[in-house]
Parts: C-alpha cells; sequence; structure tokens
C-alpha cells in the first residue's frame, strides 16, 4: 500500500493508478518465486512491459545498483520512494527498500558458501562406498537396545526394517542435544526448523512401501491446495500492506514509540492484522489467540498481553470506521 493524498491506498508500483483493493494487483513474474527481490505489485498493462525491461539483466542489475546506492536520508524523505528504470518511475515502500536489499545479501551470502563448498578437493577412494562401510555408524547401532531388539525378533518383514530405522530416528536423532547443538552452529534458523523436519521425517518413514524401493514419496510441503493458497495470500498480504499495518499499530501504541517495540512484536501483530483483514471465514477471536501464543514462543514475556491489548484496540478501531465486519 502506498500513502497517495493522505491515505493508503492498493498502487500499481509503476504506472501509479490506485487499485480498490490488493486482488486487482498482478505480481511481474512467476507467483512461485515468493523471495524475488523484484516481485512488484503491477497493473496488467505495467505487469507485460514490466516484463520485457527486466528482461535485459543489464538493466536490471544497474537499477538494482540504484537501489542499493539509495542513502538513508533519500529513502526517509520519501513516501512512496521513487527509483528511475529506463523511462518509468518505479514506486516503492520503505519496507520494500528494505527486503530487497536484504535479499540481495542474503543471495550473495548463498553464492559465496556455494563458492567455497564447490572448491573443496574430494580425498580419491580405492574402491566404491558402501552405505555399510561406516564402521562408526555400525557400533553405535548395534549397541542399542532397539537394535538388539529387533535381531532377537521373529519378525524379518519390511514392516519391521521400517520400525527399525524410525524407532533409531525418533530415539537417537529427534532428541538429541548435541545434534541439535551442531546445527545450531551452523544455522540459528535449525533452531525452529529441525523439530517440523524431523516429524516430516518420522512420517515420511511410516508411509514407506516396499514395492517403491529407493523412489519413496516424501510427503508434501503442504496438506493440500488450500493450504498453500492460505500461506501464499498470509505471505503477500503481511508485506505487501507492512506500512498501513505499522501506521494502524502506531495509532494503537502512542505511548510508545514504534522504534521502541521489539521488531518480533511488529511482525507477529502485522502477520495477525494481515490474516484478520483477508481471511472472512477465521473469527478474530481465533486469530488473537494463536498470534498471542506465537507472541509467548518467539518473543518476551510480555508480549503476549501487549499484543493482545494492542490488537483489540486496532480491531475495535476498524469495526467502528466499518472496514471490519467478521467477530
Amino acid at each position: 500500500m502506498y500513502k497517495v493524498d493522505r491515505a493508503y491506498k492498493y498502487a500499481c508500483q509503476m504506472c501509479h493508478e490506485a487499485f480498490p483493493n490488493v486482488e486487482m494487483c498482478q505480481i511481474a513474474n512467476s507467483p512461485e518465486v515468493e523471495l524475488d527481490p523484484m516481485n512488484l505489485c503491477l497493473c496488467p498493462n505495467c505487469a507485460s512491459e514490466y516484463k520485457k525491461m527486466r528482461a535485459d539483466e543489464y538493466d536490471l542489475e544497474y537499477f538494482l545498483e540504484d537501489i542499493e546506492n539509495l542513502s538513508d536520508a533519500e529513502i526517509g524523505s520519501m513516501d512512496p520512494v521513487e527509483v528511475a528504470f529506463g523511462n518509468e518511475t518505479i514506486w516503492f515502500t520503505q519496507t520494500h527498500i528494505a527486503e530487497i536489499r536484504e535479499l540481495r545479501a542474503l543471495q550473495e551470502a548463498v553464492d559465496k558458501y556455494k563458492d567455497s563448498a564447490g572448491s573443496g578437493q574430494k580425498k580419491p577412494v580405492d574402491k566404491p562406498v558402501q552405505e555399510d562401510d561406516d564402521p562408526e555408524a555400525e557400533v553405535v547401532v548395534s549397541g542399542t537396545d532397539i537394535y538388539k531388539d529387533y535381531m532377537a525378533s521373529d519378525d524379518d518383514s519390511y514392516e519391521a526394517d521400517r520400525e527399525l530405522w524410525r524407532k533409531l530416528y525418533k530415539t537417537y536423532i529427534f532428541n538429541n542435544d548435541s545434534l541439535d547443538q551442531v546445527l545450531e552452529d551452523q544455522s540459528l534458523y535449525w533452531n525452529d526448523d529441525k523439530e517440523i523436519v524431523d516429524t516430516f521425517v518420522l512420517k515420511t518413514i511410516k508411509r514407506f512401501d516396499e514395492k517403491k524401493g529407493a523412489n519413496q514419496e516424501l510427503l508434501p510441503e503442504f496438506k493440500d491446495d488450500e493450504d498453500q493458497e492460505f500461506a501464499r495470500r498470509l505471505f503477500r498480504r503481511t508485506i505487501l500492506n507492512s506500512d498501513y499495518y505499522r501506521h494502524l499499530i502506531s495509532e494503537n501504541t502512542k505511548n510508545w514509540d514504534l522504534d521502541r517495540i521489539a521488531f518480533m512484536d511488529i511482525i507477529i501483530m502485522q502477520t495477525a492484522l494481515a490474516e484478520i483483514l483477508s481471511f472472512p471465514n477465521i473469527p478474530v477471536s481465533v486469530s488473537l489467540n494463536e498470534y498471542v501464543e506465537i507472541a509467548k514462543l518467539y518473543s518476551t514475556s510480555k508480549s503476549g498481553s501487549f499484543i493482545n491489548g494492542t490488537l483489540d484496540g486496532i480491531v475495535n478501531q476498524l469495526k467502528k470506521e466499518g472496514k471490519l465486519t467478521k467477530n
């Protein structure tokens, strides 16, 4: 959303024409590429033109460099931020500029990591490495009670083999503080991701089918198409409307400077507002309870009550203004 005539409105980033709502906006490139830093919100005509413009890699890189070279003073003085691209002027929110810089920095870090990983020399081997050639792993597995019970059993079925590996994973990898620490040293994000990955691995092993051999199906990322669309819409609405949501938060926390509020609290409230305003079938109370619980897990000890009070105030304000009709 962009500030037009002192009001926040949806607008094409290229021709700057206002839209009645975000559904009329088009993402210029493939909607599958969620983290493309140049994932713009455009009207149909401009989306077609922009695809031609960004096809020129030299011009696109030059444009991105212009964004990188903007000073903080320049960004802070413009709302929206205007950046020239060819003969056009592209609008950006200040948040979008920050996202572009973060994503480019992330991509640069990924490229460096790939380069360093690819430069390592592999040690030559005299014979093909077999899966059972790791004596250390063999000792660890064979010394467990789970393995001893498996070997003592008369059941030599595929199901018994499958259950052995499921139990070993659940016992020695799922609940392994040492492994968790190693992964967390590699990336802080493993702190959250490992539990999800572990759950997926255990469910995948449980679904193994003897007939499929090594070609076992992995669990899908989403339960169904509806789940995937929910995640996609929630993500987009949170990003596209971030300035408007921060405006609402600021209005309902007048005793607080927005810069003093924990950044995680702001992100949680932005996402909550996106859900409240974008999904009419989800009751407000359900959304409030969900994000208060998320705050307890990911933010400070006082964040739950603070977020609950702030969101409740915003909801009441929107209802009075006729911008929110659901309960």
